[in-house]
């Protein structure tokens, strides 16, 4: 059965891969360990698709991100702080780790009662202002 939240991080892997595929296309980064970086990338990406529950990987390069790429830092995806935990949270302020935890207790009620949950929309739905309406 397709998770779509794990799906949804998939994508999000993706996508910041094309940032650094794009780094290295601008030659912006050192060649050769850039090279290796996206190797590991790679392998992560592939592992996740296998394994969704082996998320140490991930927790590492995403850190990695942050220290190697500092200049792309605020276009790595939020979400993926949160879905690798770990000391990635450290790149997130309180508030924003709250949001997450109520995302994710939401997801997880819609999961118990077979509800659908589409993680965007309720992402969306809990940045809203307080007088706005919410369902």
């Amino acid at each position: 059965m397709a998770n779509p939240y794990h799906d949804h991080n998939l994508a999000l892997l993706a996508h910041l891969r094309g940032i650094l595929l794009a780094m290295g296309e601008a030659e912006q980064v050192s060649e050769e360990s850039h090279a290796l970086f996206l190797e590991r990338f790679d392998e992560l990406i592939m592992n996740l698709q296998n394994v969704p529950e082996e998320r140490h990987l991930g927790q590492d390069l995403i850190c990695q991100v942050f220290h190697r790429y500092p200049q792309i830092a605020h276009l790595v995806p939020r979400d993926l702080l949160w879905f690798f935990g770990g000391d990635c949270l450290h790149f997130m302020p309180d508030e924003e780790i709250a949001v997450f935890q109520q995302l994710e207790e939401r997801r997880y009620d819609a999961e118990q009662s077979g509800e659908p949950f589409d993680w965007n929309q309720e992402k969306q739905l809990l940045s809203m202002p307080d007088e706005s309406p919410r369902h």
